[in-house]
């Protein structure tokens, strides 16, 4: 028989047991995907730290701590993957805005700034807001922009 599974539900159900169990362990759940991959799901959790990098003991010890919960609120058969993020990933939602600033991203831009040229940059979150957008230190100039968040396509985090 087959089983009709409503992905966000499951998400929204397991999303707070996530973060409560990560905060346990002074990490942030950056990403929660659960998709089904060549009819097996997946239920990925990207967990990100600001004082020091994820460690495979970090990723162990939140999977140990999930386990028999998350089976209890997912209704099929999946395979939980626990990681970081990694560094050349895609920043996924805008609470990523957030939880990186200060840090240094590289930015590609929908359409060029008034009178420029260029899309891509590289430089500094300073602030985010989802209304006026991501206040941004552009390393190329030493200048301070405020880019609409519907033009910003893509961000990154940036390693020197």
């Amino acid at each position: 028989m087959k089983q009709d599974v409503n992905r966000h539900e499951i998400i929204e159900a397991i999303t707070p047991l996530i973060e409560n169990t990560a905060m346990r362990f002074n990490l942030i759940p950056i990403e929660i995907d659960f998709s089904k991959e060549n009819h097996k799901w997946f239920l990925r959790i990207f967990l990100y730290s600001k004082e020091r990098d994820i460690t495979l003991d970090d990723c162990e010890k939140v999977t140990r701590s999930l386990n028999d919960f998350l089976d209890e609120l997912v209704p099929v058969k999946y395979y939980l993957e626990v990681s970081s993020p990694g560094l050349e990933r895609k920043f996924k939602s805008d609470k990523e805005f957030i939880i990186f600033k200060g840090r240094r991203i590289s930015l590609k831009l929908k359409t060029p700034l008034d009178g420029e040229e260029e899309k891509i940059f590289k430089g500094e979150i300073l602030d985010f807001d989802a209304n006026e957008g991501l206040k941004f230190f552009r390393f190329e100039d030493g200048q301070e922009l405020l880019i609409p968040r519907s033009n910003i396509q893509s961000a990154k985090l940036y390693i020197d």
